[in-house]
């Protein structure tokens, strides 16, 4: 089975003030989380496309599978599909002769190290970053696509774990015939079907997944964070007077002081 160098994950674990996906994540979160949960789970800054972000597959035995290098708005946190989708693997870049992939569940390598959580799959790597952030009673993982490593071989990695699949919308069925393979292997599955049950027919149509619903109540850092984007002097003011966050709330005009102005 092919493996990347653990040397080329190392190199790629820095430069995310250039990093398009962690800047989203900090404007959430806040900037320490924001790293905090990159280093967790391997995430990395590519040069391929300016702002790229290269997520690395890692099997619970330690070995580097595969980097998948993608980008990101840094603003709304969508993948850019314009002029094409940018989404491409380490091994096609670098050209590695002979090079044959075999995917992982990104996050993986979290396995050996947290046993004491039960495990919940989604499909988006984003998501299980902040996922983590948000429900950290749970090791998240991701398939990294609809039904990526949804197979009998990958999901050997999860043997003797407590499962719950988290579908986005309108992948609930797809995945619900996955529990069947779950059961033959032994693996106690279960299903989120909360999502798919609350979500409106906008909600549905868009595809969201459990991420777009935990990011929609704002975190005090990740409202500073987002105020330091839109005004980088206030970044400097913090720096300058070591100032620590306390409290904030998100500042709505009430209808006297409207009247007031």
């Amino acid at each position: 089975m092919n493996r990347i160098d653990d040397a080329m994950v190392a190199a790629t674990m820095r430069g995310y003030d250039r990093n398009n996906l962690f800047a989203f994540v900090a404007a959430i979160i806040g900037s320490e989380e924001a790293q905090r949960l990159m280093e967790m789970y391997r995430v990395g800054t590519s040069k391929h496309w300016q702002g790229a972000t290269v997520f690395w597959q890692i099997s619970a035995d330690g070995n580097v599978r595969g980097g998948k290098i993608m980008l990101y708005d840094r603003l709304t946190g969508h993948r850019v599909q314009e002029p094409f989708p940018h989404i491409n693997w380490v091994h096609s870049v670098l050209r590695l002769p002979d090079f044959k992939l075999t995917q992982c569940f990104f996050g993986e390598h979290l396995l050996p190290y947290i046993r004491d959580k039960p495990v919940a799959i989604v499909e988006s790597e984003k998501t299980a970053i902040l996922a983590t952030h948000y429900l950290p009673q749970y090791l998240w993982l991701a398939t990294g696509g609809k039904c990526s490593c949804l197979n009998r071989e990958a999901i050997k990695a999860l043997r003797g774990r407590e499962v719950m699949l988290v579908p986005d919308l309108n992948a609930t069925d797809d995945w619900r015939k996955k529990l069947t393979l779950f059961d033959d292997s032994g693996i106690k599955a279960t299903l989120f079907e909360s999502l798919e049950q609350m979500a409106t027919d906008e909600q549905r149509e868009q595809g969201l997944d459990i991420a777009d619903f935990l990011i929609a109540e704002q975190t005090p850092h990740g409202i500073l964070e987002q105020m330091m984007q839109r005004n980088p002097a206030l970044q400097q003011l913090v720096d300058a007077l070591q100032l620590e966050l306390v409290g904030i709330e998100e500042y709505k005009p009430s209808e006297s002081s409207l009247k007031s102005e």
